[in-house]
C-alpha cells in the first residue's frame, strides 16, 4: 500500500508542469525514489495535523454544550415560581403561670451550667506543687 501512494506521488510529481519539478526533491542516483524517512515524517505531521483538528472540534462543541446547559439552567431558573414570603409564626400564648415557670426552669439551667464551669475553673486554678 505504501509503495502504491508512493508511485502515484511519483506519477503525479512526472506530471506536474516543468516549474514544479524544479522544486522537488530529486534523488541521488542509485538511491531509491522515495526518501522513507521524509514519508514517515509526512505521514506524522499528517496524522498530528488530524488530532489537532479533531482536539479544537471537540473543545468547540465542548463550549457549546457548556453555553445551552448555562442557558437551559438561566431559561429554567427564569420560568420557576417564586417561593411565597412566609411570614413569621405567632408566637404561641402562654398564660402568665406557664411563662414564669419557663423562666425559672431557664434561670435554673443557667445555675447548673455556670456552677459546672466554676468546678472546672477552680480545678484549673488550683495550686500546683
Amino acid at each position: 500500500m505504501i509503495v502504491l501512494r508512493a508511485l502515484l506521488a511519483l506519477t503525479v510529481l512526472a506530471a506536474a508542469p516543468a516549474a514544479a519539478e524544479a522544486q522537488t526533491w530529486q534523488p541521488r542516483p542509485g538511491a531509491p525514489a522515495v526518501d522513507p524517512h521524509r514519508y514517515q515524517a509526512d505521514q506524522h505531521r499528517i496524522e498530528m495535523d488530524r488530532l489537532r483538528a479533531q482536539a479544537d472540534q471537540r473543545e468547540a462543541f465542548a463550549r457549546q454544550l457548556e453555553i445551552e446547559t448555562r442557558l437551559n439552567r438561566l431559561r429554567i431558573e427564569a420560568a420557576r415560581q417564586p417561593e411565597p414570603i412566609q411570614p413569621p409564626a405567632p408566637r404561641p400564648l402562654r398564660s402568665s403561670e406557664e411563662e414564669a415557670a419557663l423562666r425559672r426552669s431557664a434561670s435554673e439551667r443557667r445555675a447548673d451550667v455556670s456552677s459546672d464551669v466554676g468546678q472546672i475553673d477552680a480545678w484549673l486554678d488550683r495550686p500546683r506543687d
